[in-house]
């Protein structure tokens, strides 16, 4: 198998890619990040801090060259919702490419598929409810914020908007598991649980799996949000649908 010029983590929202993707970065393994997140070839143009009339091609060059920040390899975090129009966009691209993976790698080079899911539906359905609620996405290992999206607000246990959540979550794990069997795809499974008990064990496999040498860090640069508010809309979801 070549040494890969590039990978893409696989994944969903609140399924700790944020924590895996900084202990990639901060190894040397690229600057995996969302690229290519909404479905909108000008968000990707915002995104990247180009110029509104950047022609498509130029977009990709730009994001691998981002991705790669000064390393070997590209690294790109691609979330289920934002997977149909990246792929569509790269076989427009790449007509000859008889699959999606074929265009990726038409595209960016011998590519490795990482798979990071949560096992734990109802969990992953909870912190999604929350961080939307409350605005506050992610923390620094400081405590300090590192992504909020809107003012904070105080998070109120909303059944249905969990039950959504719960549904969309699933879905998102049965469409990749779909997409790799279609493209002939055998991801490098990665799960939550796994990650958040052990992070610098978790990046030691992924390194290995990617043919890079073993880094040692510090501390993971990402704090754990979830607390006891979300242990207890979990135990009060459970009831309610008994």
């Amino acid at each position: 198998m070549p040494r890969p010029a590039a990978y893409i983590l696989c994944t969903s929202p609140r399924s700790g890619s944020t924590l895996l993707c900084g202990l990639l970065r901060d190894s040397g393994a690229g600057h995996p990040k969302s690229y290519f997140h909404r479905p909108s070839l000008a968000d990707w143009r915002s995104g990247l801090d180009l110029d509104p009339n950047t022609p498509r091609a130029d977009i990709f060059a730009e994001a691998a060259r981002q991705g790669r920040a000064n390393t070997d390899i590209f690294g790109l975090r691609l979330q289920r919702q934002s997977a149909p129009f990246f792929f569509e966009q790269l076989r427009d691209m790449h007509p000859a490419a008889q699959t999606d993976a074929q265009a990726v790698t038409a595209q960016f080079g011998p590519t490795r598929y990482l798979y990071l899911h949560r096992t734990d539906k109802l969990a992953q359905a909870v912190s999604l409810v929350r961080a939307s609620q409350s605005g506050l996405w992610h923390r620094n290992a400081d405590g300090s914020e590192l992504e909020r999206t809107a003012p904070p607000q105080t998070p109120t246990y909303d059944q249905d908007a969990i039950a959504t959540e719960l549904a969309t979550a699933k879905t998102y794990d049965t469409e990749w598991e779909t997409w790799f069997t279609r493209e002939g795809i055998t991801p490098f499974r990665l799960d939550y649980d796994r990650l958040a008990a052990d992070p610098h064990a978790t990046l030691a496999r992924v390194l290995n799996h990617l043919d890079l040498p073993p880094v040692t860090l510090s501390a993971p640069a990402v704090a754990k949000l979830a607390d006891d508010i979300n242990a207890d809309w979990i135990a009060r979801f459970k009831a309610d649908t008994k």
